[in-house]
């Protein structure tokens, strides 16, 4: 992953972090590798989203460790030169950098810890489409409704998870809705 990292501009890598940090914060949902890598391959650096969510998923490892078990600023440096030797100058004056503004406020809570090991939603979006024809019949005129959903997994990373729905399945999924808000209300 130290040559990954070697790849990513300082600017971007600090950014991953701050996000990182935030997440583990609670204060997003998750880290958007896929935006990030797309912005870093924009300004002409040659990294795929797998290789980025990999560094991410380190990078938020390291802060939560060093989180759990109270490490100073000096300490995670100290650590991270024993185990890492290869790490690129720049990315230890990032996680420096980042770990000795907002490293203290990481909270580690017992509930926040189980709370963690379930994705969380982010957004949602849908549309109507309707099948017009294909090869094999020629005419369909048959309506269905795409929804895109937005989710961060436990480890932070955003994910798109897409389905489709017939009409009936739509009603279904919309009266399980109703009933969900209903159930809210009373709370």
């Amino acid at each position: 992953a130290a040559d990954k990292i070697n790849l990513i501009p300082q600017d971007f890598f600090a950014e991953l972090c701050e996000q990182i940090i935030q997440h583990l914060n609670h204060k997003i949902p998750g880290v958007n590798t896929a935006e990030l890598c797309q912005r870093i391959q924009t300004s002409g650096i040659e990294i795929n989203v797998g290789d980025l969510a990999k560094i991410a998923n380190i990078i938020s490892f390291l802060f939560s460790t060093a989180a759990r078990n109270n490490l100073s600023t000096e300490e995670l440096i100290t650590t991270l030169g024993n185990a890492v030797s290869a790490l690129p100058k720049h990315a230890v004056q990032v996680i420096r950098h980042v770990w000795n503004e907002q490293g203290k406020s990481i909270s580690v809570s017992e509930d926040a810890r189980n709370m963690a090991t379930v994705g969380q939603f982010v957004d949602i979006k849908w549309k109507l489409g309707v099948a017009m024809s294909s090869d094999t019949c020629r005419s369909l005129k048959y309506p269905y409704i795409t929804v895109t959903l937005k989710v961060a997994d436990p480890s932070g990373q955003i994910t798109d998870k897409s389905f489709e729905m017939t009409i009936p399945q739509f009603k279904n999924f919309f009266r399980q809705f109703k009933e969900m808000a209903a159930v809210l209300e009373t709370v």
